[in-house]
């Protein structure tokens, strides 16, 4: 009888495990297709041909002393250079204080090793660019201010070993920290519907707001570029926006805001976009996909990463904790699929993974609220970590609206712990309607310490292993309202 009982229990298992594979037959062919972006990508994704001629700055009247504002030199060199059918701007000894400029078509500027270019510290110096196409990010956040600018440009870039230095700081610009308009801190570099964008090798340090913004553009690189932005609120580190065809590579951000934040404020599709061999740190969300999904996304594939809080040896304006390793969030309407991503570390996160529906619906003027969008067809493979803190991670939907088909594998965390019962019995709020956030979701302590998971189905855990350094009075995974067909560790479970 024992013997025909384990016998029983193994033919069970195995039919589970059948199940369990025919619900996700379609992981293998996502993570098949979207290896073979990332390959396409590589292939034929590659810096535009810059023209080999040279046009130096101080042949315009630029001069590298730190004091003189080189606006009106810097531009002229770029007017030629473009007129002239492209080249390279050159800026090759000293400091070069500029405010606004504008990059025109076939026009690589490239900083040479050991030179700057110095933001203006004036307001006056960044006179308002409006853009054209209508979105967000002009109607809401009302973004008209920038040290770089350029629109509707075609082969366009930055390179070299030299620096740009925004001098952002909050004594130069000061301003509340916002979701929405943000006014007297100019960005970075701000890029409207432009086409073929080349960073490569460049560091860029403390803007006085977002550092870089590229709204609906497409074939887009970053190469190696290095940014550090800790010098005043808002400081993402870099954010595409409704573009297509776009790879990182072999960045580094350390950002006061969303280091690596993929958004869709243009209401336009962001997709077949390669992200790798990069560090993303973050005093806020080290990856996102999502804050404005006005767009949709698809077709995204991220990998060999290290993500999450900031270094101790590192300069941090908030401290060293990360609000998430990853968010994966819509609010606005916008859809999130076929994304896939492997081989990552998180380090130093409240909510290392962060997957969540809103139904904030905000718009611009004569665009009818839409109804929440979906999040489906998610795998996140290999993930590891340590001194993680104490808030857990989150999937969750919202009513009529779950989360489905997400994948989760091969997960070893290791947490503060130290959550309490009262922790575990505590109710978490829907908070349907606000910015979705992870630190409006019980930040100093989720239900359980490994997975709280609600609204949702056909959500798969496989070797997932969430280990607190100190005991727990939580559980490692729990379920809220409205789930069906969540797996968890062999484990199935409706509720």
């Amino acid at each position: 009888m024992k013997n025909k009982a384990i016998i029983l229990v193994i033919i069970f298992f195995q039919i589970f495990c059948n199940l369990v594979a025919k619900e996700t037959s379609w992981e293998n062919e996502l993570k098949n297709n979207l290896n073979l972006l990332a390959d396409s990508l590589s292939k034929n994704l590659t810096p535009w041909d810059v023209p080999k001629t040279t046009y130096k700055v101080e042949d315009y009247g630029a001069k590298g002393d730190s004091l003189t504002l080189n606006t009106i030199a810097i531009q002229k060199a770029i007017d030629a250079c473009s007129l002239s059918g492209g080249g390279v701007v050159l800026f090759s000894k000293g400091n070069y204080v500029t405010g606004t400029i504008e990059l025109k078509s076939n026009v690589m500027l490239e900083i040479s090793k050991g030179v700057k270019v110095l933001g203006s510290i004036k307001l006056v110096d960044y006179p308002e660019k409006i853009e054209s196409f209508k979105s967000v990010m002009s109607e809401i956040y009302f973004f008209r201010q920038s040290l770089i600018y350029a629109e509707k440009a075609t082969n366009i870039g930055i390179r070299g070993e030299g620096e740009i230095y925004f001098r952002g700081e909050k004594e130069n610009f000061p301003g509340p920290q916002t979701t929405a308009k943000i006014e007297g801190r100019p960005l970075g570099i701000r890029m409207i519907e432009c086409k073929n964008v080349v960073l490569q090798n460049i560091l860029l340090r403390n803007s006085a707001s977002w550092m870089q913004n590229y709204v609906y553009c497409e074939n887009l690189i970053f190469d190696g570029i290095k940014v550090i932005n800790q010098a005043n609120y808002n400081n993402d580190g870099l954010d595409p926006d409704g573009c297509k065809n776009v790879i990182v590579r072999n960045c580094f951000i350390n950002a006061e805001d969303d280091a690596m934040c993929i958004k869709g404020a243009s209401n336009r599709i962001s997709e077949n976009i390669l992200i790798e061999n990069s560090t993303f740190y973050s005093s806020c969300n080290a990856l996102k996909i999502g804050t404005d999904t006005q767009g949709s996304f698809k077709k995204i594939i991220a990998r060999n990463l290290l993500l999450g809080g900031i270094p101790d040896s590192l300069e941090s304006l908030l401290g060293n904790q990360a609000s998430t390793g990853i968010t994966l969030t819509t609010v606005d309407g916008g859809n999130i699929e076929h994304v896939f991503i492997s081989n990552v570390t998180i380090n130093q996160s409240r909510c290392p993974i962060f997957i969540r529906i809103g139904n904030r619906g905000r718009v611009i003027q004569g665009i009818e609220k839409p109804n929440p969008g979906y999040i489906t067809h998610i795998v996140i493979d290999s993930v590891k970590g340590n001194r993680n803190f104490r808030q857990g991670s989150l999937i969750s939907g919202i009513t009529g609206y779950p989360i489905t088909d997400v994948v989760i594998r091969n997960m070893n965390i290791r947490m503060e712990g130290g959550g309490t019962l009262e922790m575990a019995n505590s109710p978490l709020a829907e908070n349907e309607g606000v910015y979705s956030d992870a630190l409006k979701f019980s930040k100093n302590g989720l239900p359980s310490y490994g997975f709280y998971i609600r609204h949702a189905k056909n959500i798969f855990l496989e070797e997932i292993e969430i280990t607190p350094e100190i005991k727990d009075y939580r559980p490692a995974f729990k379920l809220g309202d409205n789930v069906k067909n969540i797996v968890i560790n062999k484990s199935k479970f409706d509720k």
